[in-house]
């Protein structure tokens, strides 16, 4: 392990037996997995995980956070934060992130109380702050800590560190929930956001791995790697997806020729909202 790299963690590890006892926001995604495995290494069974459940979260992530805790021995918690129920989230504003993420940690910080916990953590890493994520606001708001992001891990890092302590996640494609697929402004429903989720199911099954499906109304815009295209535009895959999607609701498939990049919704927003985060 390179000595920046170690030392990195090293902090990360004296910053978490600082903390007591701690809750994990746990997705089961390459962040989470590696800071609820940190916490674990640093406060034993003083680290637990909390996964949150909703529309936006595919049971296929739901089913690897739950066995993945079962496995290791961790104990875990559930809980119900359905978006389309908080006021002004299916509408999908541009601080819809914040809205979720508000409820979702109060939710938490509530769990916690009941177990005695005395902190809340979240997987953001360094690398996030580049984006426009309302949600760390709520964050910031809420007490709640940021351990990735206070030893400077980039998302890089953090993979090169899964690998090296054999965790599962380490080259898992990035995800973001379901409601990112939107366009702001474009209401979310229940219905469309199952049609996401089978559109990036029935690819993954063909073998993509880092992706996304973008709604615009009734048009799919899918977003691969570039070194998939060639695979994609075979006939009978093209064809299968485009019967497919159609059979789910879409009118119209795309390919998006830039090809898949994180947080290409937010590309609509201007320099001036971005500045907005507050971060």
């Amino acid at each position: 392990m390179k000595k920046e790299l170690s030392e990195k963690y090293n902090n990360l590890i004296s910053y978490l037996k600082s903390l007591e006892s701690v809750a994990v926001a746990f997705s089961g995604g390459v962040d989470s997995t590696f800071l609820l495995y940190a916490a674990r290494k640093a406060l034993g069974d003083n680290a637990v995980a909390v996964t949150a459940v909703s529309g936006s979260f595919p049971e296929r992530e739901r089913k690897e956070a739950t066995e993945y805790c079962k496995k290791e021995g961790i104990r875990h918690f559930v809980i119900e934060s359905e978006e389309l129920h908080i006021e002004g989230f299916a509408q999908n504003p541009k601080n819809r992130c914040y809205l979720c993420k508000r409820e979702l940690f109060e939710k938490m910080i509530g769990l916690a109380k009941e177990q005695n916990i005395k902190e809340v953590l979240e997987g953001s890493n360094i690398d996030d702050n580049g984006d426009y994520r309302p949600g760390l606001i709520a964050v910031k708001e809420l007490g709640v800590k940021s351990p990735l992001r206070i030893v400077n891990l980039t998302k890089g890092e953090i993979r090169e560190l899964s690998k090296e302590f054999g965790l599962p996640t380490w080259d898992k494609p990035s995800f973001a929930c379901l409601s990112s697929r939107f366009p702001y402004g474009e209401t979310i429903t229940e219905e469309k956001l199952g049609m996401v989720d089978k559109a990036e199911q029935l690819l993954m099954d063909l073998g993509f791995r880092q992706l996304r499906v973008r709604i615009h109304g009734l048009i799919a815009r899918i977003e691969l790697l570039p070194e998939d295209f060639p695979r994609f535009m075979e006939e009978s895959i093209r064809l299968k997806v485009y019967h497919e999607l159609q059979e789910m609701g879409f009118v119209y498939i795309a390919l998006d020729i830039r090809g898949y990049r994180t947080g290409s919704m937010n590309e609509v927003l201007t320099s001036e909202e971005k500045q907005q985060k507050g971060l």
